[in-house]
């Protein structure tokens, strides 16, 4: 006899993978949008004083670190992204998901305690930048372990639960973009500014690991976790292998379990690239490209100290909020229509659009849409766009699967999602040098 599921009272599971979203990316969010802060411990002291009465001087004669630092933060970002969330896919039945997830957050919680620190702490360029580069591998390393195992827990429950954390990501960019602009409204000194900027992610991170303690406590998510163990077949568990007493006495079962992710792949293989195409044409130009582009509206009061952080970031991240939450509602196109797959390839379009904006430094193309306006137009399109197909994507990946293949289903669907984010870094530094 069929069991009626509980309800998700006070939809507290459902805020909760909302918190946990949230923090799978606002540990990046928060190093991309602290751009400023970065850079400005990266500068070269003899550059700085030579052209201190010319900022478009200051722009054209920025030291190496200072001008490498977006492609380069977002490769190291992305790459250990790609390789751990890879792992995650094979070694998510070695290691409990409560370890995967609790010690994401409690080590990622931990970077940014360091990183609250050394703002404080005085630092010579190269230094400040390769510690802050082996940070950004740590946190994003960890952050593919927590990304990974969220939505294979998310393909447990119902396919309305991926949404909270499609949903929570968007938040977190939103997030992060709107604590910067805080921050800088302070009028406090900009070290001052990014020590409270770093110790309010620590708060959040820490806020998202009290959530996940109290998740297993709920009944909604229990039923789904045991009728999910009722469900696996007996030969489906014995994939869960690497016991000690299976290893050599039945060698067979690896080629089992390799055989059984390939059958999940060949059902969602046109999601799992559609998925890793959305972000590689995201992170091709997002920040790489847009944090570039400069105001024509020169000399008017402040808007040039706010451009990147209000029309780059917090645009961004409010239009790809609002994509990601729309799935909620509204899940157009179908799984199986050919238009899911065209209009993510129409984004295409979004690369030359914003080379031709007001990049600077350039050495290639002409600037072809001169007006902020522009600009603006594009990115609010270009990020709802990246935010609704890519929700999309991931809710309808897991739900093509049978039911006790839909965590390994998530975690394959987490693992093209990450190598978009890889490969759109790696295209960020061709995308610019030829602008």
């Amino acid at each position: 006899m069929a069991v009626s599921s509980p309800k998700d009272k006070y939809f507290s599971v459902w805020l909760i993978f909302f918190l946990l979203g949230l923090g799978t990316l606002l540990p990046w969010n928060f190093f991309m949008n602290a751009t400023m802060y970065f850079t400005s411990r990266l500068k070269d002291s003899s550059l700085v004083d030579s052209s201190a009465n010319q900022t478009e001087a200051a722009g054209e004669h920025r030291s190496v670190l200072e001008a490498k630092f977006n492609n380069v933060m977002t490769l190291c970002a992305m790459l250990p992204l790609l390789l751990c969330t890879c792992l995650n896919s094979f070694l998510h039945t070695l290691i409990s998901q409560h370890l995967r997830v609790m010690g994401s957050l409690l080590i990622i919680m931990f970077i940014f305690i360091i990183t609250a620190v050394l703002v404080k702490v005085p630092l010579e360029p190269l230094p400040f930048f390769s510690i802050t580069m082996v940070k950004i591998v740590i946190i994003n390393s960890f952050g593919a372990v927590l990304q990974g195992s969220l939505f294979g827990m998310a393909g447990l429950l119902p396919t309305s639960y991926t949404t909270p954390i499609m949903s929570g990501q968007g938040l977190a960019g939103t997030f992060a973009a709107f604590a910067m602009i805080c921050a800088i409204a302070s009028g406090s000194e900009l070290h001052d500014a990014a020590f409270s900027y770093f110790i309010t992610a620590c708060a959040v991170i820490f806020l998202s690991l009290l959530s996940y303690i109290l998740l297993p406590k709920l009944e909604f998510f229990q039923f789904y976790q045991d009728k999910n163990r009722k469900q696996r077949p007996d030969k489906e568990n014995s994939v869960n292998l690497m016991n000690t007493e299976s290893k050599e006495e039945v060698p067979g079962q690896t080629t089992q379990q390799n055989v059984s992710m390939v059958k999940i792949f060949k059902k969602i293989w046109l999601l799992a690239l559609s998925v890793c195409f959305t972000f590689t044409v995201t992170i091709g130009t997002f920040p790489a490209i847009t944090a570039d582009i400069k105001s024509t509206l020169n000399g008017r009061g402040s808007w040039d100290l706010y451009f990147i952080p209000v029309s780059c970031f917090l645009l961004f991240n409010l239009c790809d909020w609002a994509g990601r939450s729309l799935t909620a509602i509204c899940m157009w196109p179908q799984k199986d229509s050919v238009l899911l797959p065209v209009s993510i390839v129409c984004r295409l379009v979004f690369i030359p659009l914003f080379m031709l904006c007001n990049v600077q430094p350039r050495l290639h193309l002409p600037v072809f849409f001169y007006h902020d306006g522009f600009f603006i137009v594009f990115m609010i399109i270009f990020a709802f766009s990246n935010g609704y197909l890519a929700s999309l994507c991931m809710c309808y990946g897991p739900k093509n699967v049978s039911p006790y293949e839909a965590e390994t289903a998530g975690a394959i669907m987490a693992f093209f999602l990450s190598l978009g984010l890889a490969l759109g870094a790696a295209l960020s530094f061709l995308f610019r040098a030829l602008v």
